[in-house]
């Protein structure tokens, strides 16, 4: 076995030696071509490593939440990765893509307006992820939102967008079965639904 890198240390970008990138489509997302060699963890560079990667950028969800009637609002909307699978509509909370000319704080208030006819009151960050690194640069980050569910309901969306989104309201502890039972599938609303269930108490105090 070789002498590999101290656990103690780590490798940054600096480890890493971009050699070309090439954009290989654009339509609605782009995909580019990446030519790079990194550092070893035992010790020099590798070969030069052809990679496809889907460009996506920064994103935010949010899930909204009511402490008082102990609810949260969730929506429904078609997703194209999941046309060929048992359950193309998707369970999901509010989310968008991070515009250049506003913060990510802006956008989860804006979305949830939009999505599901809601306000925030405030915001409390849960965390910040990457959903799928192996071939997509998209960042989630996300947040806990504190609305009034009782405002919630009907069918939201831009229709500049294509967008046809069903609002659910349902208890804290119904959105936790649901994920435990397998109906949510979406990732940022699994991560934000399980940390709800350890903290909706210091949210009820504080909220």
């Amino acid at each position: 076995m070789k002498d590999t890198l101290p656990q103690s240390e780590t490798f940054t970008s600096k480890d890493v030696e971009i050699l070309s990138k090439e954009t290989v489509f654009k339509g609605f997302f782009e995909m580019v071509l990446y030519r790079f060699k990194h550092r070893l963890f035992e010790g020099g560079w590798s070969s030069a490593i052809h990679r496809e990667m889907l460009v996506r950028g920064g994103a935010a969800a949010m899930l909204p939440y009511d402490p008082v009637r102990d609810e949260v609002v969730l929506i429904e909307q078609i997703r194209v990765g999941a046309l060929e699978h048992e359950h193309p509509w998707q369970l999901e909370i509010v989310a968008g893509i991070i515009d250049k000319d506003e913060s990510i704080e802006e956008l989860v208030r804006r979305e949830s307006v939009e999505e599901a006819g809601v306000e925030v009151k405030a915001l409390v960050p849960v965390t910040r992820y990457y959903p799928s690194s192996g071939g997509c640069s998209e960042r989630i980050s996300v947040f806990v939102g504190h609305v009034d569910a009782s405002l919630a309901d009907g069918v939201h969306g831009l229709d500049c967008e294509g967008e046809d989104i069903r609002v659910r309201v349902v208890s804290r502890q119904q959105a936790y079965q649901m994920v435990e039972s397998g109906e949510i599938e979406n990732g940022a609303s699994i991560i934000a639904l399980q940390w709800l269930q350890l903290n909706h108490a210091k949210l009820q105090s504080e909220w």
